[in-house]
Order: structure tokens, then C-alpha cells, then sequence
């Protein structure tokens, strides 16, 4: 690595807003709209778990499709931008009618209104899923690849930040006392906070981000380094991956869609599984998630630094080995106990690290094998495979919960992790070739 070559963390933070907003709005989705499915509407688990599932059947197609289009975008402002504040204004209305319609289908209950509600969460997660690639590409768009890691690991931070405030918003306004024998919850406060977070991070985005000039400094890099491209040239002046570059990037992504069956089964389900098993509220429920969230806070930027020493593989395999271990715990547990102890949060916190040590590096290893000009478009393949995992995981989960038992659901969850430690053993390539600075000493320029 040049020795001039640092992590410029001030821009880095200010990227990673458009990511806090995704986190943010997709806590509150997971943990708020099963509650209304199964509470308001009086869905079954198997069939809200194909509602929830829907988020990921549309992304699967949008998110490498508009991937792929902001790759190809040429607008003044960046090829990101346009994106991020179209899907960011559109995503904003449309949430907001979700309470209204909640609300409105509890005074009156219609079958016009639980139809239109179902279409309101549709259009608002085709908004989600036209931005969710390009916000994320903007980061590789403005890092050189060795320092993609540490990047990230800032990224996933401002994620957790915009999770995490939805957790403590969601635990001050929502405590079980409130919620617990309520006939009905009015959400439309807690939705109304969230959107105020989204604008505020839109836009910081898009007037404190100078994505074209950061872009051009960024493949200036990558031209004067071309050995950091693992593609080759082929007779007709193009550039393909080896087949053994290929083998490691499919391994990588079953990998990526495994340990997402394994977490999201949990991320979906667990404030049902609270309640059934432990008779907790939403709010109390709540407290483990910003445990799991305050765990992979604490070791978002850590992991980035141990990946720099040790490889990203391996900071991935000893994460996947922690949050299956965790997993298995928390089943042990209720195993022989009947009562929630606080105990558990230990459990939490170890579950949020280890998804740290895997999220930090999975997608800079996916990103190490494309060119500057096909970030988005690998991006995409990221997101297809997680959000692949993510559509069969929430009904496979949601099912056994209704047909074998709620004690399911964190075995269910380490299985998945466990398998996905296997498939990275096939993985070859993706980590950065470049030794690193010491310590903090990437995080010098803050401007």
C-alpha cells in the first residue's frame, strides 16, 4: 500500500448517512410490521412471513438492476445521487401512510383497507429497493480497495447508529406498561420520528458529499494501481474473472446468503418469539436487538482493523463461530428456563460482534474482485444473495414457529450460520493483498 494512503474518515461518515437511513427504516420494518400483520389484521405467522418475505422477492431484481443502471449514470451530480434522493422522498411518503392505514383498519375494519395497505408496503419497498444498491456503492466508489475493509467497518457503524436510534425511539415511546394490553398501539409517532431521521440523512448526503470529484480521485488511484485488479484481458480487449477468481466469488455469495438465513430468521422473528415465550413487550424486546446493535457497534471499526492484520476470511469464520455459538446458547437456555434473565444479554451483545466480524469484510470481498466501473453491478450480486436468503428464510422460520415450535428458531438460526462456515472454507481470494497501516493511524484525516 502507498504509504500516503489513508482512510479519510470524515468523508467516510458522511457517505455512510445514506446507509444510517436504510438501517434505521429497515429495523423499524422488521421489528414493527409482523406486529401489525399479526395484531391488527390477524394474519397467520406462515402468511405474514410471505408478506415479509415480499421486501426481499422485489429486491432481488431491483437491487442489482439499479445497481447496474447507476454504474451507467451520468448525471451532474454523481451516478449515486439521483438515486438515493429519488427512492429517499418517495420511500418517506409512503411510509408514512402505513400508520394511517393501521390505524384506520383497527376503527374500521375493511378488506379495501387491508388490501390497500399490503399495495402502500409494496410501493414502499420498490422505493427502498431503487436506492439500497447505489447508497451502498458510494463507498467503494469514493475508497481504494485496501482500505475498503476499514471503510466499511465506518459504513456499518453509521447503520448500527440508525438502528440503534430506532431501538431507543421504539423503547422510550413503546415500554411494555404501554403496549402490553393495549387493544390497539398507535405507531404513527414512531414512524413520524423516523422519517425526520431519513430527511436529515438525505440531506446530509446530498450537500455534503462531493461524489464526483471523490470518484475521480478514487479511480485515479485504481488506474495507477492496476495490479489490484484481479480481472484479466481477453483477446477482445475485455476483462473477465478466472475461473478460479469465479469459484471463490460463488463460494463467497452461498456463503453471504447463509449466514443471512441464519440472522435474519432472528432479526425477523424475535420480538414474536419474546412475546410468546417470555411474554415481553415491544419495547423490552426491543432492549436485546440494541444489546446485538451496541455489540456490533463497539466492534464495527475493530473489525476492520483485525481483518487488516489477519485477513478478512478469517475475521468472517471467527464471527461466523461466535454468533453460532450464541445462538446455540440462547436455545440451551430456554432449554431449562421459562423466564427471560438479563443474563441473556451477554448473549445478545457476543450475537452483535460476531455479525460485526462478518459484515465488516463479506462485501469488500465480493468488491475486490470487480473493477471501479462494476461497483454497483457487484454490489448487486451481493444483495441478490442475501436478499435471496432473506425471501425463503422469514416464511421457513415463520412456519415452524406456527407448526413445530417457537423453541425452533435459534437452532434454525445457528445451522444456518454453522453452513456458511463451510462454504467459506472454499474461498480463495477477496482479501486485501496490501500490508496496513498501524492502529488507528488510517483514521488521521477528519476533514
Amino acid at each position: 500500500m502507498d504509504k500516503q494512503l489513508k482512510l479519510n474518515t470524515g468523508r467516510t461518515i458522511r457517505v455512510g448517512f445514506a446507509f444510517l437511513a436504510i438501517l434505521a427504516f429497515w429495523q423499524m420494518y422488521n421489528n414493527v410490521i409482523p406486529l401489525i400483520l399479526t395484531k391488527t389484521f390477524h394474519m397467520d405467522k406462515s402468511l405474514s412471513g410471505v408478506i415479509m418475505a415480499a421486501d426481499n422477492v422485489l429486491a432481488l431484481f431491483l437491487l442489482p438492476l439499479f445497481g447496474g443502471l447507476s454504474d451507467r449514470c451520468k448525471a451532474k451530480m454523481g451516478k449515486r445521487k439521483p438515486f438515493i434522493l429519488g427512492g429517499s422522498v418517495a420511500a418517506v411518503f409512503l411510509m408514512l401512510l402505513i400508520p394511517f392505514l393501521d390505524n384506520a383498519y383497527f376503527q374500521n375494519p375493511r378488506t379495501a383497507v387491508e388490501i390497500l395497505f399490503v399495495c402502500v408496503l409494496g410501493c414502499i419497498l420498490v422505493a427502498m429497493g431503487t436506492y439500497r444498491s447505489p447508497a451502498v456503492a458510494l463507498m467503494p466508489d469514493v475508497t481504494p480497495k485496501p482500505l475498503r475493509s476499514r471503510a466499511n467497518a465506518v459504513i456499518n457503524l453509521m447503520g448500527a447508529l440508525g438502528g440503534i436510534l430506532y431501538l431507543i425511539v421504539a423503547k422510550i415511546m413503546y415500554p411494555s406498561s404501554r403496549t402490553q394490553d393495549a387493544a390497539h398501539v398507535d405507531y404513527l409517532p414512531l414512524f413520524l420520528v423516523m422519517a425526520g431521521i431519513m430527511i436529515l440523512s438525505l440531506i446530509i448526503v446530498m450537500f455534503f458529499v462531493r461524489e464526483v470529484q471523490w470518484n475521480a480521485e478514487m479511480l485515479a488511484y485504481e488506474k495507477a494501481h492496476p495490479e489490484e485488479n484481479l480481472a484479466v484481458e481477453t483477446a477482445e480487449h475485455t476483462e473477465q474473472l478466472p475461473k478460479d477468481v469465479k469459484k471463490s466469488l460463488l463460494f463467497l455469495l452461498m456463503s453471504v446468503a447463509l449466514w443471512f438465513m441464519g440472522y435474519n430468521g432472528m432479526e425477523t422473528w424475535f420480538t414474536t418469539y419474546a412475546d410468546a415465550m417470555w411474554n415481553m413487550g415491544l419495547g423490552d424486546a426491543s432492549l436485546c436487538l440494541t444489546i446485538a446493535t451496541g455489540g456490533a457497534i463497539l466492534c464495527f471499526i475493530p473489525s476492520g482493523l483485525l481483518a487488516s492484520r489477519i485477513g478478512r476470511k478469517k475475521t468472517i469464520m471467527g464471527g461466523i463461530l461466535l454468533m453460532s455459538f450464541s445462538f446455540f446458547s440462547v436455545f440451551a437456555y430456554t432449554c431449562v428456563f421459562q423466564t427471560f434473565s438479563k443474563l441473556l444479554y451477554i448473549l445478545f451483545f457476543l450475537v452483535g460482534a460476531g455479525w460485526a466480524f462478518i459484515n465488516v469484510n463479506s462485501l469488500p470481498m465480493v468488491l475486490e474482485m470487480c473493477r471501479g466501473s462494476e461497483v454497483g453491478r457487484f454490489t448487486g450480486f451481493y444483495y441478490t444473495f442475501s436478499m435471496a436468503a432473506q425471501i425463503v428464510t422469514p416464511i421457513c422460520a415463520g412456519t415452524l414457529l406456527e407448526h413445530v415450535s417457537y423453541m425452533t428458531l435459534f437452532p434454525y438460526c445457528a445451522a444456518f450460520a454453522l453452513l456458511s462456515f463451510v462454504t467459506m472454507l472454499f474461498v480463495r481470494h477477496g482479501d486485501a493483498k496490501a500490508e496496513v497501516k498501524q492502529g488507528l493511524e488510517a483514521f488521521e484525516e477528519l476533514d
